[in-house]
This record gives C-alpha cells, structure tokens and sequence, in this order.
C-alpha cells in the first residue's frame, strides 16, 4: 500500500521555481538551519523540551516556540540554547 502526497523534496523542488517564493525560502534559511541543528543535538541527548528549557532556564513554551520558528531569539538566547546543549555558536558573515 503506498502513502497519498508527495515528498517534501518534490514540493519543495516545484516551488522553488517561484521566484517569489524562492527569495523568501532564501531569507529563512539561516534561521531554520539554526532551529534544525538545535532539535537534532537535542534529540541526538535524547532531551525533551523541558528538559532544555531547565538546563537554559526559561520556559518550554520558549523552547518550543524557537524550534517552531516562531520565536526571534536574541543571540544571548541562541548562546544559553547552544552551552545548554554542550555547544558552541559561530557567526560568520560572508
């Protein structure tokens, strides 16, 4: 029995050829690259959100609502998220 829909990979190669829709992609991506190297150390430690949001000292809401996208950290966040996961972070410009 196969699955109904289509691969991310696919949707996402079809709307890539929006000029439009690519731009934003183009702007989002340093932020969902960040967001998806936090959930993979994090799952890598096997943790939970709360468990992180204890180590950094905040919230699970906060730890949620940045590895959904819809929290803008500041830098010192990212910073507190990275030593909390035994990392470091690394801003270069190009």
């Amino acid at each position: 029995m196969s699955k109904a829909g289509m691969k991310f990979s696919d949707v996402k190669e079809l709307l890539m050829k929006d000029g439009e829709f690519k731009s934003e992609y183009e702007k989002l991506k340093p932020r969902y690259d960040v967001i998806s190297q936090i959930i993979e150390e994090r799952s890598k430690q096997n943790i939970t959100q709360e468990e992180l949001a204890l180590r950094v000292g905040t919230q699970k809401s906060n730890i949620s609502r940045l590895e959904s996208g819809t929290y803008n950290p500041s830098l010192d966040f990212l910073i507190k998220v990275a030593h909390s996961l035994g990392k470091e972070v690394q801003i270069s410009l190009r």
